[in-house]
């Protein structure tokens, strides 16, 4: 009888391929040491919830050392270059590698940059000059200019706001002459919280260059972060080309709902009856919770000058109509910048924003470092010409050839030649999107990708816990196909050495106080007592009623000694007896039993009912044999001195 794929899995998939940095060898077996480092890094794996003692160490020390001489059996057999087990490491690579693709380094340098940025509004103006991505040289060119000769009046004094008024293409800028407000971490695309972020109060940002153009912040000033909050809203909306009479009468109504509300009005009703804005009148108001940045800065100033939860504010003037707001609650950032729960809520904004490309390439970096990336000496031109000829039907006469085999990069002992380069380019050539972009874009692109892949494809050399979790199923399967040829198949096959087994050990099997029953769980307790009662009437039956109970009723029928049966305590067995219903707590189904004969004295079990028991048996015996034929094989030796050096 095979072992359950938990309990083999527990006991077994112990391995472990790396030491942890720690030298001291805590066991040998044959000419192979163990360190202390891997025996704790599979011991705390798989006795997490218990606290160490001499004893656990003792006992786990034991099984490990057993699972290493037999997975070294298994060597031995060469079950590790089986197709079947090569394939299954492959595929258990493959679904376990991408988890690994993701440098929580990167990550974890984001989330604590904008826990810092996080505890900091910067009121921030604005000057866009508009520039698309394919604009051609000339447009580029006079963009430039344009950005030079704002820069230089800005250095000779000018007035930012009457810059932004006069040259921003920014569409807001008739209204706020270029002031957007505050603004904290995760508002701006992060290029540009970057740039804002890093240019001190009263100066001006370096230009960022972004898919529609050119970006110029200043910084006005900064503040403590103020954090966020919930409001609610009723909204006299101005109709598009609104006249100024038109206007006038919504701000008569708000003035009058304001004073509805100041004289006990509910808000809700008003809301219904008076509010425009069709995505939250249903909701009574509601606005999903924001900090700055996310509204025009008149709105989110009167939402953030509300004192306390409930405070109405005065009809409030923005471009989209007349607002009165209702304050729900207030959020203000965590005095602690360590609390786990805000940092945990800031990592899963950094999961879901732009920063991830930025993470990506601080990985990206770390990887060909990693890899020892090594630019080889080529013709440029030549190599980026041969993008141009096949993407772009493009003839560059005069550049010096180059082969299929002139190296352009190498990483570690790998080269990376004109033919792969060629290659990437025939896959693009299928993308729209990709097959007009620049040469050097394209390559640069080819490196990135050919880096990952090249990493990912030899992640063991670089990532000690992803090798050790390929080694760890690695082993674990070498364990279960040597168990398997060596005790598992054996034990259930010979049944001729089963027969003999038994009858050498047949004062082992023995039938305690026991019944012929038929166990029924069913899915719930309705349809628990409707079988319940068709037995009652009709119990021969059981076989039908069952089968006719749509999947709802599941029946084992055999002999079971009386402690297996399922029944509250002190139960009356006899013949007949139908027992109550019990309620198995793990899954909520209900569970009953017919019992059909009580057999109340202990009896000897026949082979056919002792079978599992001797199959079990039977297996221990041999394993127990074949260890000690290892243990001769490949002698275990322990280094007490260094197992009382085990943390208790």
């Amino acid at each position: 009888m095979k072992p359950s794929p938990k309990v083999w899995a527990t006991a077994a998939l112990l391995a472990a391929c790396t030491s942890s940095g720690i030298s001291q060898t805590i066991f040998t077996y044959g000419t192979k040491p163990v360190s202390k480092g891997e025996f704790l890094k599979a011991y705390n794996k798989n006795n997490a919830a218990d606290k160490p003692t001499d004893k656990s160490y003792r006992d786990y020390l034991d099984l490990y050392t057993r699972f290493k001489i037999k997975v070294q059996a298994a060597y031995d057999l060469k079950l590790d270059t089986l197709p079947e087990q090569r394939a299954e490491l492959t595929g258990f690579r493959s679904q376990v590698v991408d988890n690994y693709m993701n440098d929580d380094a990167s990550v974890n340098q984001l989330v604590s940059e904008a826990a810092a940025r996080s505890r900091k509004d910067i009121h921030v103006a604005h000057i866009f000059l508009p520039l698309s991505q394919t604009a051609l040289p000339s447009e580029i060119a006079s963009t430039e200019v344009k950005l030079r000769a704002i820069q230089a009046r800005l250095q000779k004094g000018d007035d930012f706001s009457q810059l932004a008024l006069e040259l921003s293409s920014d569409p807001s800028v008739l209204v706020n002459k270029g002031d957007i407000g505050y603004i904290t971490a995760f508002v701006l695309p992060y290029d540009m919280e970057t740039a804002v972020y890093n240019t001190a109060p009263g100066k001006v940002s370096a230009p960022v260059r972004s898919a529609i153009g050119y970006h110029l912040f200043k910084n006005i000033g900064t503040r403590p972060a103020i954090g966020k909050v919930s409001v609610a809203q009723i909204l006299v909306g101005f109709p598009q080309d609104a006249t100024d009479e038109q206007k006038a009468a919504d701000r008569k109504l708000a003035d009058s709902v304001y004073r509805a509300l100041k004289n006990g009005a509910d808000f809700k009703e008003m809301v219904s009856k008076f509010s425009t804005d069709n995505t939250t009148y249903q909701a009574g108001g509601e606005i999903m919770e924001f900090g700055v940045g996310r509204y025009s800065p008149a709105f989110e100033q009167a939402a953030f000058a509300l004192k306390e939860d409930g405070e109405l504010s005065e009809p409030i003037e923005t471009e989209y109509g007349i607002h009165i707001l209702k304050r729900l609650k207030r959020n203000p950032v965590p005095a602690d910048a360590t609390d786990k729960t805000y940092l945990e809520t800031l990592r899963q904004q950094v999961l879901q924003s732009d920063r991830m490309s930025f993470a990506k390439t601080i990985f990206y970096n770390r990887i060909k470092k990693d890899i020892q990336y090594k630019k080889a000496a080529y013709p440029e031109q030549s190599v980026l010409a041969i993008a141009d000829s096949l993407l772009q039907h493009k003839n560059t006469p005069g550049l010096k050839p180059v082969s299929d085999k002139t190296t352009l990069f190498t990483f570690g002992a790998k080269a990376y030649r004109v033919s792969d380069w060629t290659q990437y380019l025939h896959s693009m050539m299928r993308l729209e999107n990709m097959r007009h972009l620049p040469a050097q874009q394209l390559f640069d692109n080819f490196l990135e990708r050919s880096a990952f892949d090249y990493y990912r494809d030899n992640l063991e050399k670089y990532n000690p816990e992803f090798a050790y979790q390929l080694h760890e199923f690695k082993e674990g399967n070498l364990l279960f196909e040597v168990m398997q040829r060596k005790i598992w198949g054996v034990a259930n096959e010979d049944s001729a050495a089963l027969k003999r087994y038994y009858e050498a050990n047949k004062n082992k099997y023995w039938w305690e106080a026991s019944a012929d029953a038929v166990i029924f769980t069913a899915a719930n307790e309705a349809a628990a007592e409707t079988l319940r009662s068709k037995l009652e009437a009709n119990p021969v039956q059981w076989k039908s009623l069952a089968d006719n109970s749509a999947g709802t009723v599941q029946a084992d029928s055999g002999r079971f000694e009386l402690g297996q049966i399922p029944v509250f305590e002190r139960t009356n067995f006899t013949d007949g007896l139908i027992t109550a219903k019990v309620k198995n707590e793990n899954d909520n189904t209900v569970s009953f039993t017919y019992i059909i004969k009580v057999y109340r004295d202990r009896n000897p079990r026949n082979f056919n009912d002792a079978r599992g028991f001797v199959v079990n048996d039977y297996q221990t015996l041999l394993e127990n044999n074949w260890i000690k034929e290892l243990q001769k094989k490949y002698p275990v030796k322990v280094n007490n001195e260094v197992v009382k050096t085990l943390s208790k």
